[in-house]
């Protein structure tokens, strides 16, 4: 761990000027106690750094929380094996080419898509969200996108993922990646945008526009605190739908049911409260995950690369946050300019995958390599499991 300042401790080796510079205008923040943590992973991001942990004292800025409320990731361990995987296949003539397309037909991918109805487990999970919104919230989702039951169960576009993935034993694991759709996106922004025009209205001048703040106690922070809630409950919700259908689409595959041993899931995306340093704070972890002493979560790298279930160490001086995956090093429009879709081939050999040149901007050397992010967190986690992809989707 580095301390860049009274105010900002770093666990990243690999860190972009800039993103340093926008670290320490965050840390600066008068209501931040104690001091914000950057992650390995941490690199440029809207206002708050992406990687990095807020915690905030009377005050919450939403851009430190991000666009996508409760993105975040799920797994399964499934109790079957590459053998068996591959065997049951082979025996209906089935290959993972055939698994990966019913996924896709299983799963809508890509920015804005959704259900054409809402069917099966899905109904009682909106239902649920319903109710909760209305009940526990006081509010409205269709306000801000009024096709979100449908987007239930859906995955998203860029670094959005659905992975069939083989542990260190080989055995067959399901590892999902995605947050609260446009629902989330739409919430977000609009409270951004509350909290630019009170600045404005009040004559507060920032050292970056998006970190624009409410303050609590006021009914725009409250309004905001019920709608973030409810959006973070919405992508858990969303995440759990998908798996149930990937689940569904390994049990076709196999032609057997198909046993969980263990399943783990975690928001990096998010706002809670929690108690560090002997005060109750707001504590918003933008790009990172929960690490608290036991805690289980996934840590993703980036596509075609290796993956790990952990548990967090309780790290005080990190607020027992870690990484949340391996963080970009190229923007997307300098990956396109950069690499080749030969080199995206290259880096994806022995991995089943939808060939297109829509995922050059997620190629792997567009991310800082993941084992460097792992050895920079290893007093945050402790790696209970390694995972290595043989089924990659995504949307476009």
């Amino acid at each position: 761990m580095e301390r860049l300042s009274d105010k900002l401790f770093s666990w990243a080796s690999l860190l972009e000027e800039q993103t340093r510079q926008q670290a320490l205008r965050t840390a600066q923040m008068p209501f931040v106690h104690p001091h914000v943590a950057l992650m390995p992973d941490a690199h440029l991001g809207k206002g708050a750094t992406v990687g990095s942990v807020i915690p905030t004292d009377g005050a919450i800025m939403p851009a430190a929380v991000g666009v996508d409320i409760g993105c975040g990731m799920a797994a399964v361990l499934t109790g079957l094996t590459h053998e068996d995987l591959l065997g049951a296949g082979a025996a209906r003539g089935l290959t993972l080419a055939d698994l990966r397309l019913d996924i896709e037909r299983t799963v809508p991918l890509s920015a804005g898509a959704a259900n054409e109805k809402v069917t099966g487990s899905a109904r009682a999970r909106v239902a649920r969200l319903e109710g909760l919104a209305r009940e526990e919230h006081g509010f409205e989702p269709s306000r801000y996108h009024r096709r979100w039951r449908h987007q239930l169960g859906s995955l998203g576009s860029g670094n959005h993922f659905i992975e069939v993935c083989l542990d260190e034993q080989d055995r067959v694991w399901l590892f999902l990646h995605s947050g609260s759709r446009g629902v989330g996106n739409k919430i977000a922004q609009h409270h951004i945008h509350v909290a630019q025009q009170l600045m404005r209205s009040r004559g507060v001048t920032l050292p970056d526009r998006d970190l624009a703040y409410l303050e609590e106690g006021t009914e725009a922070f409250d309004r905001y605190i019920a709608e973030m809630t409810w959006a973070q409950e919405y992508a858990r919700e969303n995440r759990a739908e998908m798996m149930d259908r990937v689940v569904a689409a390994v049990e076709r595959f196999v032609d057997a049911p198909v046993e969980r041993l263990q399943e783990a899931s975690c928001h990096h995306n998010y706002t809670t409260r929690e108690e560090h340093y002997g005060r109750e704070v707001w504590l918003s972890r933008k790009g990172a995950i929960d690490a608290h002493a036991g805690v289980w979560g996934l840590i993703p790298g980036s596509m075609g690369t290796r993956s790990y279930v952990v548990v967090g160490t309780g790290n005080r001086e990190s607020l027992c946050s870690a990484p949340h995956g391996a963080g970009r090093e190229f923007s997307r429009s300098r990956a396109r300019r950069t690499f080749t879709f030969a080199q995206l081939e290259e880096a994806m050999a022995g991995i089943e995958y939808r060939r297109t040149e829509a995922f050059l901007d997620e190629i792997p050397a567009a991310y800082k390599p993941i084992d460097v992010v792992m050895r920079d967190a290893a007093d945050l986690v402790e790696v209970r499991h390694e995972l290595r992809q043989i089924v990659n989707v995504k949307g476009d």
